[in-house]
């Protein structure tokens, strides 16, 4: 597939091999059998790689599958708001919020407005950018929506942890315990650990639209899971 391929169409069931090895991309199943290539990113030790979702690049069709994938694991938390995380998470908060039925959603940001309180806000750190050290915010004039409600935590993907943890560290100093985490992906299990230190109680509320492993170099060229 070439790069601008992927993240656009959703296939029928069986229409790739789960045992691998992989090439250059790695299918994942959908709740509805359906099945979803990602494009494979070897990591920096060389021996490592993890299958990759740029939400904000896929066509509105996935878009839509994977909220509606991802809403109902929400709704069984019986959410009344969803707070997105920037940049990409607010992609798939917007979509899971429509499928749910409630009329908005609450986006938290990286870029502070003239009128944001320095105090409503923590420090974030991306896998995606790990050498840009910026700050999230949530603007003072969303805390009516989400303060005293049973919030829902949207990202695109938890990879390493990092940024959910900055998420729900900033909830937690607005005393609000959100009761569910979903992402669309779920990518390998690094970020357990950093969840855990954070509060036992975290990661049985994680939920995903699928999971995807760490991967293993097998030979020039091809990843096994």
């Amino acid at each position: 597939m070439q790069p601008h391929d992927f993240w656009q169409t959703l296939y029928p069931a069986g229409s790739f091999d789960p045992a691998g090895p992989f090439a250059d991309l790695f299918p994942v199943e959908l709740p509805d059998g359906s099945e979803l290539p990602l494009p494979i990113r070897a990591l920096g030790d060389g021996q490592h790689a993890l299958a990759s979702l740029i939400i904000n690049q896929a066509s509105f069709d996935v878009q839509d599958a994977l909220a509606a994938a991802l809403a109902p694991r929400l709704a069984a938390f019986r959410p009344e708001v969803i707070v997105g995380l920037p940049t990409l998470g607010l992609t798939l908060a917007s979509g899971v919020a429509r499928m749910l039925g409630h009329t908005r959603y609450v986006p938290l940001g990286t870029s502070r407005k003239f009128w944001y309180d320095e105090t409503l806000s923590v420090p974030l750190s991306s896998i995606t950018t790990p050498d840009q050290l910026k700050r999230l915010y949530v603007d003072p004039r969303m805390l009516p929506l989400i303060k005293g409600k049973r919030v829902a935590l949207v990202d695109d993907v938890i990879s390493s942890g990092a940024s959910i943890v900055a998420a729900l560290s900033l909830m937690q100093s607005l005393d609000i315990e959100p009761v569910v985490i979903g992402a669309a992906m779920l990518q390998s299990e690094r970020w357990h650990a950093r969840l855990d230190d954070l509060g036992e109680q975290w990661r049985p509320r994680v939920v995903g639209a699928f999971a995807t492993p760490l991967l293993q170099r097998e030979g020039e060229g091809l990843w096994s899971s």
